[in-house]
């Protein structure tokens, strides 16, 4: 057994041994550069110059980027020297002027010229140190490398070229499209209406968009020595499909009436064509109406008969001031169902006496300051009798110019056409 005979202290604890640094001490060591040091290694490139632009302290980073060593620039050359031919003529007739008019010059975009001839874009800010007298003393210069700002503006001005170049296409190409759309849209609208003896006729058509194609149509032809067809229609839905039935339309409708000019029967035909032809997954129809007239030489007056099938009422404007819708209530859409009811309806036109047939286009115009109500059958009305005892020409002129009235408020495209007895009968 081992015997102390007096007291022994515990050994040295090494936490005992002083406070250890904190984290933001340790953090400020890692800063403790010198001023030279951050000065020569910054970022960005510093340099000093006399009043004549002697370069007379460079630092590294500067000298890197132009490839030179320092004993080559440092009283050696001028800051001029390190600029492109353009930058030179820049400094010279604004850099130089404005800092000396200053004492200062701020982001200052510059090239400087490297020692193989390659081009560095900078960002020159230069500001002129003075004296306690205030004289000038010398030039401090910092030069920001511009090369990533310089990429990325040369790509974003790409970008935008690429971007300005396909919208100019773009326009090329909707432009030749609505020249493209504009031809076939003809194509379904007879060039003229043939003139009808006894009677003056008029129509217009309006094209809601020159992106799209149109469905409504119009035509007059001769049937026989002494009446001519006339039909005014709107097929439903726009485009090419809309296209195609507008035109099958037409010709069944003048060949159904070379056949069999009664109204009903004509419509009937056009129901059996197109409900034969697209009773599948994608049904085609139209409103459609079509009529007859038979000038009459001996009295000068002109019998009219007509059918309708869901169309909107034609309006007749009489020669002494009054204009009415002529009814045709009932009638079905055409090519809906296999079978259809068309109302008809007949009439006289004495002269001075316009018939007007139109497109829900018309009356379906958005009106108000908000473009949220609609023209309406009532405000048609009341426009058409002022026009009462016009010829067609005068009356489809004046619709005309209500359409353009509408502005934007009109996006649906809408067909006009009127046929009148002359109030005075042509000699």
């Amino acid at each position: 057994m081992t015997c102390h005979t007096g007291q022994q202290s515990d050994p040295p604890d090494p936490r005992d041994s002083g406070p250890a640094p904190t984290p933001n001490a340790a953090f400020a060591a890692l800063l403790e550069d010198s001023a030279e040091e951050l000065y020569d290694q910054a970022p960005c490139g510093y340099l000093s110059t006399l009043m004549d632009g002697t370069i007379a302290k460079v630092n590294s980073t500067l000298l890197s980027w132009l490839g030179l060593e320092r004993e080559a620039v440092v009283g050696r050359m001028r800051f001029t020297d390190l600029l492109t031919v353009g930058g030179k003529l820049y400094h010279e007739t604004h850099f130089a002027p404005l800092l000396q008019m200053h004492g200062e010059i701020n982001g200052i975009a510059l090239e400087i010229r490297r020692a193989d001839g390659a081009r560095v874009p900078v960002l020159v800010s230069s500001v002129v140190k003075r004296g306690d007298s205030g004289e000038a003393l010398l030039i401090r210069t910092t030069l920001f490398d511009a090369r990533d700002r310089r990429a990325y503006e040369e790509e974003l001005l790409r970008g935008r070229q690429a971007a300005e170049e396909a919208r100019r296409q773009a326009e090329a190409d909707r432009a030749r499209l609505q020249d493209a759309l504009a031809v076939l849209q003809k194509s379904l609208l007879p060039d003229v209406l043939p003139p009808i003896p006894g009677m003056e006729t008029a129509a217009y058509y309006h094209t809601a968009s020159p992106d799209r194609l149109g469905g409504d149509f119009y035509d007059v032809f001769p049937i026989d020595g002494k009446r001519y067809g006339f039909f005014l229609g709107d097929v439903c839905g726009k485009g090419p499909q809309a296209a195609a039935v507008t035109s099958l339309t037409r010709y069944t409708l003048r060949a159904a009436a070379l056949h069999d000019p009664d109204p009903v029967s004509v419509l009937t035909t056009l129901n059996t064509v197109l409900h034969e032809r697209y009773n599948g997954g994608d049904p085609r129809y139209c409103t459609a109406i079509f009529g007859v007239v038979e000038p009459d030489p001996t009295t000068g007056e002109t019998s009219v008969s007509l059918a309708s099938g869901g169309h909107p009422p034609a309006l007749v404007l009489r020669a002494d001031g009054t204009a009415d819708f002529l009814p045709t209530p009932g009638g079905l859409l055409v090519g809906i169902l296999p079978a259809a009811h068309f109302a008809t309806a007949t009439t006289t036109l004495a002269q001075g006496d316009t018939l007007l047939l139109y497109t829900d286009g018309l009356t379906e115009a958005r009106t108000g300051e908000n473009r949220t109500a609609l023209y309406g059958d009532q405000a048609l009305h009341a426009f058409a009798t002022e026009l009462a005892g016009q010829s067609p020409q005068a009356v489809v002129q004046a619709l005309t110019g209500l359409l353009d009235d509408f502005g934007d408020g009109l996006d649906d495209d809408t067909a006009l056409m009127a046929l009148g007895v002359p109030a005075v009968p042509h000699q």
